[in-house]
């Protein structure tokens, strides 16, 4: 077990020393080739910045498991490897074998559990999601939390078709939340017709809307031109 625990040892140190403690001994500079941090947008280091913070986690993992090794060497020394530390029992050998760090009996291992704990922030801010969407309200109709969430989420999400707000989506234009309100007008006419400052030269565009107007058999049959190369303006 000794020798087992010292190759361990020896090989997390290489590790640290081989990727120069994560990158950790790299400044930022040498990184993104930046002089200076302050002329950029704090987005613009985004990325540097969590490389930089998981290499922060992988030093500190690493750390704790040589502090393990070290601990587990020292109980060699003194003759009490094997034995836990609350009962004193010996701690059987596959147990040994699977964990040689370990320094308690599978009975007094410490039990990972869930925390309960929640930010202070959500007794403030309550409820902590959805407060800023105010559609139930009905005596509101300006821009809320659930309008700003739609601007972002029309460039694309993660999300498959299977968390479709909808079920069955017939493109992934129709999975947004209610994609199929209208945004930024009240009628579809108001979204595909257009005058120029004086009232004249009535410009269609045949967008989305105009198409659903003309599928439903609204309206005027002569905003359909004959002739594709007057498409667009009468």
């Amino acid at each position: 077990m000794r020798q087992q625990l010292q190759i361990q040892l020896n090989e997390l140190k290489q590790q640290l020393d081989h990727n120069e403690k994560f990158g950790l001994s790299e400044s930022l500079g040498r990184q993104t080739a930046e002089l200076s941090s302050y002329d950029n947008h704090p987005a613009d280091l985004g990325s540097e910045l969590y490389e930089r913070e998981k290499d922060l986690a992988l030093m500190d993992h690493a750390e704790r498991a040589i502090m393990e090794v070290e601990q587990a060497l020292v109980k060699l020394d003194t003759d009490s490897y094997g034995r836990c530390a609350v009962c004193g029992q010996a701690i059987p050998w596959e147990r040994l074998m699977a964990v040689p760090t370990t320094l308690y009996c599978k009975t007094h291992a410490s039990q990972k559990s869930v925390s309960d704990y929640r930010p202070v922030e959500e007794e403030e801010l309550d409820p902590p999601f959805g407060r800023t969407s105010l559609d139930e309200q009905s005596s509101y109709n300006g821009f809320d939390g659930e309008d700003a969430w739609q601007i972002v989420e029309q460039w694309g999400t993660s999300n498959t078709p299977a968390m479709a707000e909808y079920p069955r989506p017939d493109s992934y234009d129709d999975m947004e939340i209610e994609s199929e309100e209208n945004d930024g007008y009240v009628e579809d006419l108001e979204s595909f017709l257009a005058t120029d400052i004086y009232g004249r030269h009535v410009t269609v565009v045949r967008n989305k809307a105009y198409k659903h107007y003309m599928e439903q058999g609204e309206g005027d049959p002569l905003l359909e031109p004959d002739d594709e190369a007057t498409a667009g303006e009468f």
